[in-house]
């Protein structure tokens, strides 16, 4: 039975280069591809990589029904292991709805691959194609920093996300794990994370994720509650004027920055929008090391 092809996406089509044939080619110096073949699930085990632990039974059970019908559409990917077995790299979802829906066999992409390789292409494959909550996707792009040695650069390439968004998941991972089992279970949401990331007061943070719970607070009331506790009262200037708080995507951005660069960041900002990012630096020797950061492609 041919498999009908599907389009990859472009981090994990490069990672898994050109699978789609029926002829072995295999390049063991290259770790490149072998061929697709239908394989006994009993053979197969788990991904020790799989960043998602939990699945949702229901969404299993649709695609089990589905699969029943026009049956394994997209091949799953394993590797050879070494007790003539099969490890599976990515398609979890589809391996499990295949066992719900009675099947003995699935189709399979064979690829060979180191264990560097089998993390980072189910690390990318779930970020693709996964509904995965913040948190998870936040674990699986720390995971590829840590173990695949990648940079935040390399990895915006592979996986099709921005430099910022990336740096947006990763700052999820600094918050208290209440906070972040509640992004976990949908209690509040990527948006509502993002904005208690801007207090210091870990208390605080706490304080206001109660209330978003409670209260069943929007995204901007929550950044209203934080650029509050952050600027208290407004600053007066000459002629009584009042300077009103930063917005809270210019707090996100003073943050953010002052994170890549560890170093001190203010942004000053006028009524109109008008304003100056102030950048500290130490010595000349501090100075120079901010430059090359700033630099960096």
């Amino acid at each position: 039975m041919a498999a009908k092809k599907q389009a990859l996406g472009r981090g994990l089509g490069a990672l898994l280069h050109s699978m789609e044939t029926e002829n072995p080619e295999v390049d063991y110096d290259n770790s490149i591809t072998a061929s697709i073949a239908f394989i006994p699930i009993s053979k197969i085990e788990a991904n020790p990589h799989q960043p998602r632990k939990e699945f949702d039974d229901k969404a299993i059970e649709e695609l089990s029904q589905s699969i029943k019908e026009q049956g394994v559409i997209v091949p799953i990917t394993v590797t050879k292991g070494e007790k003539n077995n099969y490890i599976l790299i990515a398609g979890e979802r589809r391996l499990r709805a295949s066992k719900h829906a009675g099947l003995t066999e699935i189709p399979a992409y064979i690829r060979i691959a180191t264990k560097h390789e089998m993390m980072e292409m189910a690390l990318v494959e779930n970020i693709q194609r996964e509904n995965l909550n913040a948190i998870e996707i936040a674990l699986s792009l720390q995971a590829l920093i840590e173990s695949c040695n990648l940079t935040q650069e390399k990895m915006s390439e592979k996986i099709g996300k921005s430099r910022s968004s990336i740096t947006n998941y990763l700052r999820l991972l600094k918050l208290p794990a209440a906070i972040q089992i509640s992004i976990q279970e949908d209690k509040i949401s990527m948006g509502h994370a993002r904005a208690l990331i801007n207090l210091e007061s870990e208390q605080e943070q706490l304080n206001i994720m109660s209330q978003i719970i409670d209260r069943e607070l929007s995204v901007r009331q929550v950044e209203e509650m934080v650029s509050e506790l952050k600027n208290p009262t407004p600053i007066k200037v000459k002629g009584g004027k009042k300077i009103k708080p930063l917005p809270i995507s210019h707090i996100e951005f003073q943050n953010s920055l002052s994170d890549k660069l560890s170093t001190k960041i203010e942004i000053k900002r006028s009524q109109r929008g008008k304003g100056a990012i102030t950048i500290e630096f130490s010595n000349d020797k501090d100075f120079e090391r901010i430059i090359s950061i700033l630099e960096e492609k």
